[in-house]
């Protein structure tokens, strides 16, 4: 099924065209460089493409604002929002050499201008107060999220939530948000995506805000 069109009918020809490039895309390189599941693989629009713009229904992110996407691994969430979102700069990080290098190469494919993949740890970075949002997909606990990147956010707020983390989780987060210190208690929210999207595969599926 052709879930982008579904969901995101105000996308261009471009976009549509870009998004539904992708699973070819991963497909072929897959076979080269194992990134994603074969299972995943077979599935990529719904568990990989719809699961990372859910981050897109919750928030529309403004020209010129600058996203990390924190241990990208294939490259998502960062490359179906970089499509989204084309005025927008997205870096895609991650430590493991093969996957950035499946990364730009799906990213010099579409010929994506707004998007830097590196490989490199988060520690690493040497980028203070440089992004306006992280951005991140099944990587590690919000709270260890937050260590990594209070530092990296702008001080300077342009969007309608505050500059912060922006996490795709699944399953119970109480026991994670626990984890975080008493303050932000008040400046987190929680958004189930089977809001936006009606597949079983979103039930228990969220997108988990954290201001920085």
């Amino acid at each position: 099924m052709n879930f982008i069109p579904k969901y995101f009918p105000e996308l261009n020809a471009e976009q549509q065209d870009q998004l539904a490039r992708l699973t070819p895309l991963y497909a072929e390189w897959n076979s080269k460089i194992n990134v994603v599941s074969r299972q995943d693989i077979e599935n990529l629009e719904e568990r990989h493409i719809l699961h990372s713009l859910a981050i897109a229904k919750m928030i529309t992110l403004k020209p010129g604002a600058a996203i990390l996407d924190l241990g990208t691994g294939g490259g998502f969430p960062g490359i179906p929002l970089a499509i989204v979102f084309p005025e927008t700069h997205f870096t895609l990080i991650d430590g493991t050499g093969k996957k950035i290098h499946v990364v730009q190469e799906i990213v010099n494919a579409l010929g994506l201008k707004n998007v830097t993949a590196r490989q490199t740890r988060v520690e690493e970075l040497k980028q203070p107060a440089a992004f306006d949002f992280v951005v991140t997909r099944a990587v590690t606990t919000i709270d260890k999220l937050l260590g990594w990147s209070q530092r990296l956010l702008k001080k300077k707020h342009q969007h309608a939530y505050p500059n912060g983390i922006i996490a795709l989780k699944g399953g119970r987060l109480d026991g994670e948000l626990k984890l975080l210190p008493g303050k932000y208690e008040a400046y987190t929210e929680i958004f189930p995506i089977d809001r936006y999207f009606k597949e079983s595969f979103f039930n228990e599926k969220y997108v988990l805000y954290v201001q920085g």
